[in-house]
């Protein structure tokens, strides 16, 4: 990897790591979801990284893909399981990782083991990843420490890889062993992301998507369409959030603009997913550049 792309990969883990660490003191009982969610943007760019997604806050049996809604007003619970996932990039070169962090003091005994399960799977999957691996192997290591917990790995969720400006690309990383023959090359950037559950270990999308991407640009008619979409062409096809069109256009011109881009297929929406038997769910991720001795950036580097 050219080193100059390498240190922009290593500064966005840096800004995605030290954004966790301190988002680990906010998320407490009483508090708005919304409010955190503006803390985790603003410090980005505060420390001069870019989004490469919203910042996803989701709870309970939610495994991912709520973004903060315009007036959203959510509030932390004792015992609310929050997966916090976090995007940063650097001129496109991205760092995503995610925390489980369960609210109050005490909190139950068994989310606390089901938060435990997906990090060490995470902990043991980074232990054997090399160049050469077999994707599977990976997967059968996610899979067999959650099982060891007492819970099921979430199995239609995956990691990925990463590319400039590309935050889900080739190789898929399973959370189970899916008898891949697949192998990983030095130099592939990946997420590693293990979902836990109580429940029967499948998601489904639901409805009400708050998260968006550009798919493709064509003309449009309707001038605010275009003011929007104008807007949108910045985020150069990487996932935005409804409610960050909300704030700088309004409520009314964003939701006319989305619904005639949605009808033309010219985004595409990334709706939340809930556990189908409703279970909670934990998360853990890491980034990592793989060569002979892989570079987690989004945990070994100060």
């Amino acid at each position: 990897m050219d080193k100059e792309i390498k240190e922009k990969y290593l500064k966005a883990g840096r800004i995605a790591k030290k954004t966790l660490d301190m988002v680990k003191t906010k998320v407490k009982e009483g508090i708005k979801l919304a409010d955190v969610t503006d803390f985790i943007e603003e410090n980005i760019k505060k420390m001069g990284g870019g989004l490469a997604f919203p910042a996803q806050i989701s709870v309970n049996n939610i495994a991912a893909h709520y973004a903060a809604l315009f007036e959203d007003k959510t509030v932390f619970k004792k015992n609310d399981m929050v997966k916090i996932d976090i995007g940063v990039h650097i001129d496109g070169y991205i760092a995503d990782t995610a925390i489980t962090i369960i609210v109050g003091e005490k909190p139950d005994e068994k989310l606390e083991r089901l938060s435990l399960a997906s990090k060490e799977a995470l902990d043991n999957a980074l232990e054997i990843i090399k160049p050469g691996i077999e994707i599977r192997e990976i997967g059968k290591i996610i899979q067999d420490t959650i099982t060891k917990f007492g819970f099921s790995p979430v199995i239609n969720l995956s990691g990925h890889g990463l590319e400039r400006y590309q935050i889900h690309c080739k190789p898929s990383i399973p959370n189970f062993d899916n008898r891949t023959k697949e192998k990983l090359k030095e130099g592939q950037v990946i997420a590693i992301e293990p979902f836990a559950t109580d429940g029967k270990g499948k998601i489904y999308e639901s409805s009400n998507a708050s998260v968006f991407s550009l798919i493709e640009e064509k003309p449009v008619r309707s001038r605010i369409t275009r003011e929007i979409l104008r807007e949108i062409k910045k985020y150069n096809r990487m996932p935005f959030s409804e409610r960050r069109l909300m704030k700088k256009f309004g409520k009314g011109k964003t939701i006319i603009a989305l619904k005639e881009l949605m009808g033309r297929n010219l985004i595409q929406d990334y709706p939340p997913l809930p556990e189908i038997n409703g279970g909670m769910i934990s998360q853990w991720e890491h980034s990592v550049i793989i060569e002979k001795k892989p570079v987690v950036f989004t945990r070994d580097i100060n």
